[in-house]
């Protein structure tokens, strides 16, 4: 019988070339992540870091587990806690969309809601003060710096990229927020390929609306698990390139992606035209469902620069 937790990875490689103005000699494709249970590429740490935690048995019936979201991971945890039966609390921006929040609170999780203008940062530092403060009565995985959260990419989107692709990837381009995909997956693929180009993904300010997506240079609290030497370069994305991308892509090829995934796509585009030819993989974190309330879609047309 499979189970709602036996459904998380093994998602398809969709292509992405035949969509965009790239030259002949490169394909582009995305890691479609919203087929996992919980719709989005952080089933896959949320998973890890729950079983890591009861393997230590930091996590037990009757213990909550508790922490900082911008959504996804928080969608996941309340996703596979309801499936074990953990209560899950979390604390992320208030700016969060309508969506997450209303999925978080019918998935039953606890929200704190955070002053936005303070990012992620605040949220870390909310969830944290209070574990300290309960330490008996949540189990904090710590996304940003647990190792399970990379393990769980280098133990499984790594190996079915380089399966999906028969070993022909020559370049991996994923956005930064814990970091975590970038970091596991990079790993794995530089072992199957030292030659593989690992590129990762920023917003081209700190003041940006890539929402779970970090500014690495400006931002407090960078996390634990990321190493930036592990990145042959990076690629800063604008937000209007990245609302402009998902517009492209939800009315050319009728894929409705999220804000990050559309990000990813746009600078593994630029990456794909500069290299002229090879094999480019890029993460599509979420879909578009947890952004419709967002009023970029209504907009007409494409952002100048965007490279479409």
């Amino acid at each position: 019988m499979t189970t709602l937790l036996d459904l998380v990875g093994q998602t398809p490689l969709l292509p992405l070339h035949h969509v965009l103005d790239l030259p002949a000699g490169v394909e582009l494709y995305g890691k479609a992540e919203w087929y996992n249970p919980g719709g989005s590429v952080k089933d896959r740490p949320a998973l890890w870091m729950i079983r890591d935690g009861e393997r230590r048995g930091l996590l037990r019936p009757g213990v909550r587990i508790a922490d900082a979201t911008s959504g996804n991971t928080g969608i996941a945890y309340a996703t596979i806690g309801a499936a074990l039966g953990y209560g899950v609390t979390l604390a992320m921006p208030a700016n969060a969309s309508i969506e997450r929040r209303r999925i978080l609170r019918a998935l039953g999780a606890e929200l704190i809601l955070t002053d936005p203008a303070e990012g992620m940062d605040a949220a870390i530092t909310t969830i944290r003060q209070l574990v300290a403060e309960h330490p008996d009565r949540y189990f904090y995985p710590d996304q940003y710096s647990n190792p399970a959260n990379p393990q769980a990419h280098y133990e499984t989107t790594g190996p079915e990229i380089w399966q999906q692709t028969d070993g022909r990837v020559t370049h991996f381009v994923a956005a930064l927020g814990t970091s975590g995909t970038f970091m596991g997956t990079s790993r794995r693929l530089r072992e199957y390929n030292p030659a593989i180009r690992l590129i990762a993904v920023q917003p081209d300010s700190p003041y940006h609306a890539l929402e779970g997506v970090k500014h690495m240079a400006s931002t407090r609290i960078v996390p634990a698990i990321y190493r930036p030497e592990q990145a042959d370069a990076i690629v800063e994305v604008r937000s209007e390139d990245a609302f402009a991308m998902a517009r492209h892509l939800a009315r050319r090829a009728g894929l409705l992606v999220g804000i990050s995934a559309a990000a990813n796509v746009v600078a593994a585009a630029r990456v794909a035209r500069e290299v002229g030819q090879g094999v480019v993989v890029t993460i599509l974190c979420d879909s578009a469902n947890r952004y419709l309330s967002e009023r970029f879609w209504e907009e007409p047309g494409f952002a100048e620069g965007a490279g479409i």
